[in-house]
């Protein structure tokens, strides 16, 4: 939610009815592989109908009983029944950014995994309710610089993204330890080449 404001989540649940809320997590788990053998794999995120990058969830239903319930029925519907296994709860928060022009709270959440439940989500992905529509697939986050100081993260992070949804990747990597500080202002700001 490019623009929008911080918000803590008592003020964005007092919001008004002509408030919509929309859920995302980032789904991750530490993964002891290595790419040639020295370079660290993990951590989950999908491409969107429109092509962006974007974490999975959606919009809350009036059905939905809380937040995590919606966050929940919508990681169904976009990723299968591989979520069966865990479900994201409110310890699970991160932040809620409020969006004045279109009045709608993005609420994000972050959800470690085990391998074998990241590994489900993946493998059963593909048929999903929504996937080839809304999702068109999941990407793991590469969590490394290549010596050229390009390949890797950097690179990664010139893909396009859906509203704040870079900004709440590299806060939740940061707040994971997986950034080192001096990386993290570096890569807050999209490079033009």
């Amino acid at each position: 939610m490019a623009g929008g404001r911080k918000v803590e989540l008592a003020e964005a649940l007092a919001l008004g009815s002509g408030w919509r809320h929309a859920c995302h997590a980032l789904l991750y788990a530490p993964d002891p592989g290595m790419l040639f053998g020295r370079i660290p794999l993990r951590y989950a995120m999908q491409m969107r109908f429109d092509g962006r990058l974007g974490f999975p969830g959606g919009f809350m239903e009036m059905q939905d009983s809380s937040l995590e319930d919606g966050l929940n029925r919508e990681l169904r519907e976009e990723l299968g029944e591989g979520v069966s296994a865990f479900r994201v709860e409110r310890t699970d928060y991160r932040s809620s950014h409020a969006g004045a022009r279109r009045r709608v709270v993005a609420h994000f959440y972050v959800k470690r995994l085990t391998l074998k439940q990241l590994e489900a989500v993946e493998a059963g992905a593909p048929q999903a309710k929504d996937h080839g529509l809304e999702v068109l697939g999941l990407v793991r986050v590469p969590l490394y610089t290549l010596r050229d100081g390009v390949g890797g993260l950097p690179a990664f992070l010139e893909n396009s993204f859906i509203g704040a949804a870079r900004e709440q990747l590299l806060e939740a990597l940061q707040d994971l330890g997986l950034l080192e500080s001096g990386s993290f202002s570096s890569l807050k700001t999209p490079a033009h080449h």
